[in-house]
């Protein structure tokens, strides 16, 4: 790779964790919480960037949903309407994610479009963990390796070499976590 492709990786890394330590501002000062998902939560996980993301994924729960839908456009995010359980989000030619998740009448978590997919308990850690000066609550790895493997029956895309090389780094974060 050239260093100009450097550059523009650099950069668009150093955008991207301008907007998750925005969005995760702009969360908390409604009390609420954000969790990391995707290629950026193995990141914060290691406390290292493992390679160049195409965006950034959020989960929330579903009754923060306006106000912070409301917040980010006041920050100046372009809202995507995407479904009743998801929202996208662009800003600064970064590409935002937030699923929304719901308990159950049993207490269970619950992200739908998938069609209805129950989460593991301990899916959303109150943990939060660092990278490059951004803090930020991510996935339990556990759940995050469970969305890799079930990616196929959500998107009806095969999984792509990233996803194999993401579960085998969830696999040995959660073998240090034991």
């Amino acid at each position: 790779m050239d260093n100009k492709n450097v550059g523009k990786e650099f950069e668009k890394t150093q955008s991207q964790l301008k907007i998750i330590y925005e969005i995760n501002g702009i969360s908390l000062s409604l009390n609420n919480v954000l969790w990391l998902r995707g290629g950026w939560a193995i990141d914060f996980l290691l406390g290292r960037i493992t390679r160049t993301h195409s965006d950034v994924d959020f989960v929330s729960w579903i009754q923060y949903r306006e106000p912070l839908e409301q917040a980010l456009v006041c920050a100046g995010f372009q809202i995507i309407p995407v479904s009743e359980y998801q929202t996208d989000f662009l800003k600064n030619d970064v590409d935002v994610s937030i699923v929304f998740v719901k308990r159950s009448e049993e207490g269970s978590i619950i992200a739908n479009g998938f069609p209805e997919w129950v989460w593991r308990s301990d899916a959303l850690s109150t943990q939060f963990y660092n990278l490059q000066g951004v803090s930020v609550c991510v996935l339990n790895p556990h759940q995050l390796l469970e969305e890799k493997k079930t990616y196929e029956l959500g998107t009806g895309r095969k999984l792509r070499s990233k996803d194999f090389e993401s579960m085998k780094i969830i696999q040995q974060i959660i073998g240090a976590m034991d």
